[in-house]
């Protein structure tokens, strides 16, 4: 019994810091070359965040969600 409440405890507090400081976790992961091609590529591949990328860069049409 005090195993388990001892694992809880300690996922959540690897919780509670992995939220706290994301971004500096982020920054760090990212820092290396290799990790941020993963990371863009495996971002770039969902065809929603490319197309809105894409829209913003080289300016295409804009979709206004009232004119829906």
């Amino acid at each position: 019994m005090s195993r388990m409440l001892t694992s809880i405890f300690m996922i959540g507090s690897i919780g509670y810091f992995a939220f706290r400081f994301r971004y500096r976790i982020i920054n760090l992961m990212l820092r290396s070359g290799w990790m941020r091609r993963i990371a863009v590529g495996s971002i770039m591949s969902f065809p929603g965040v490319k197309n809105k990328m894409m829209q913003t860069v080289f300016g295409g049409p804009t979709e206004n969600p009232s004119e829906w």
